[in-house]
């Protein structure tokens, strides 16, 4: 199945605009997802930009008859070819057809978002200077998997293999092998737009007088490029969705040995979703409805955990090649959880802080984890949902304040339900507060 979700935006959006859809990129399945997409909700099917690797015998024409246009991993030393390719984006553009392209280069091992590369922006922004038809607005989309295709081939390219390369026999291998298994849902959640024209209002407000330079060194573009890139990066995380296998990676990854009591992981989950609701990421961010036990019964279903009964109650857990496939999914929705992170691991070996200091604290390690998982607050507004963060954990029972100006927090003491559960929290985060 496939649910779509903020599809009403665009359709008041795309009328009379160039539109450049750029989604995250996490599978091959992506393109073929929004194209198919589009076209069964009535809307022009975009041009997309693939790399090279997939212009293979036969497969090749069919791509670039469904849309695709193919381009190498890098121009260096080929001006020629740049030069084509760049008036050929032009002409797209010029033309007023949708675009589509993958800012950050290839798909992601991980599971988080990879640093955008600016290219492809820059393109744009040439191209709509020399032939400004339709302002430009750039979609961002995310696109959220319970099972990924490709998860065997990453698990071995993060362990050092290199990556395979794609044939005409390899895809047709794993065309036999998908149709035999179950790969759950996908989300696709589509993000607030972004309009070229404000960018550059905003750094190169003379922009017009430079449109006869479209060739030359233009000192305002790399700003305009960057702060595009960057902003994509954010709405498309500002549009997250948590499905039920992210919220099961999330919990049961926290632990040693990646298990948990079926009571104390149904205790977790609805903590998880208390966070989300109770201070919600951004309206674009969309989380599953079911509840902790159907999380558990439909993770059960497709394979992500598995049940190991006991006498004194059963237990959940993420086993063997499962356990490190589902760190993919844990890191879909880390940034959702970054404030929560925060305050859970200074409580780790601290029973007692003050408010003002937690909050100084996370607002000094803020700019290295915003830029990390591009986080959208400005540091005020940062410092606003600590504070929330730390209400609703004083709600939750997590944490108790001092009787007198309630500016000193603490913790329960020992190994008690709720530090359990608080190092849960932080152990997502663990390592990149560490870092």
């Amino acid at each position: 199945g496939v649910n779509v979700n903020h599809m009403d935006s665009l359709k008041e959006v795309a009328p009379g605009h160039e539109v450049v859809y750029v989604p995250c990129h996490r599978s091959h399945m992506d393109y073929l997802l929004l194209s198919y997409l589009l076209y069964t909700k009535g809307m022009v099917p975009p041009h997309i930009a693939a790399g090279v690797n997939l212009n293979l015998p036969v497969i090749g024409p069919v791509l670039r008859k469904g849309g695709a246009f193919f381009l190498r991993r890098s121009f260096k030393a080929n001006a020629l070819y740049s030069a084509v390719f760049s008036e050929y984006v032009a002409q797209l553009v010029g033309g007023g057809y949708a675009l589509e392209y993958f800012i950050e280069g290839g798909r992601s091992r991980t599971g988080r978002l990879m640093a955008p590369k600016g290219g492809m922006i820059a393109m744009t922004v040439k191209a709509y200077m020399r032939a400004p038809q339709r302002p430009v607005v750039f979609q961002p989309v995310y696109i959220g998997y319970e099972r990924l295709i490709e998860g065997k081939s990453y698990l071995d390219e993060l362990t050092g293999q290199p990556k395979q390369k794609e044939t005409v026999w390899a895809l047709i291998k794993a065309g036999f092998e998908i149709l035999r298994e179950h790969y759950g849902k996908v989300t696709v959640n589509f993000g607030e737009p972004l309009y070229l024209n404000d960018s550059l209002a905003k750094h190169a407000p003379h922009w017009r007088d430079d449109r006869d330079n479209t060739e030359g060194k233009l000192p305002w573009l790399a700003d305009v490029v960057d702060e595009l890139a960057q902003r994509i990066n954010v709405n498309i995380n500002r549009a997250a969705d948590v499905n039920p296998i992210n919220l099961l990676a999330l919990a049961l990854l926290s632990t040693p040995k990646h298990a948990m009591d079926e009571r104390d992981l149904i205790e977790q989950i609805e903590l998880s979703k208390r966070i989300l609701n109770d201070e919600p990421y951004g309206p674009r961010v969309t989380v599953t409805a079911l509840n902790a036990k159907g999380i558990i019964a439909y993770g059960e279903e497709m394979g992500a955990v598995c049940r190991i009964k006991h006498p004194l109650g059963d237990v959940l857990a993420m086993q063997g090649e499962t356990a490190v496939l589902q760190s993919y999914f844990r890191n879909n929705v880390l940034h959702l959880f970054s404030a929560a992170a925060w305050i859970s691991l200074c409580f780790q070996n601290n029973r007692r802080l003050s408010r003002h200091g937690l909050v100084h604290l996370g607002l000094n390690v803020y700019p290295f984890v915003q830029s990390e998982l591009y986080l959208p607050w400005t540091d005020a507004e940062f410092a606003e949902r600590l504070n929330k963060t730390i209400d609703l954990f004083i709600r939750e029972g997590f944490l108790t304040t001092s009787s007198d100006d309630g500016e000193f927090l603490y913790r329960a003491p020992g190994q008690t339900d709720e530090v359990f559960h608080l190092r849960a929290v932080a152990h997502s985060m663990q390592q990149a507060f560490e870092r």
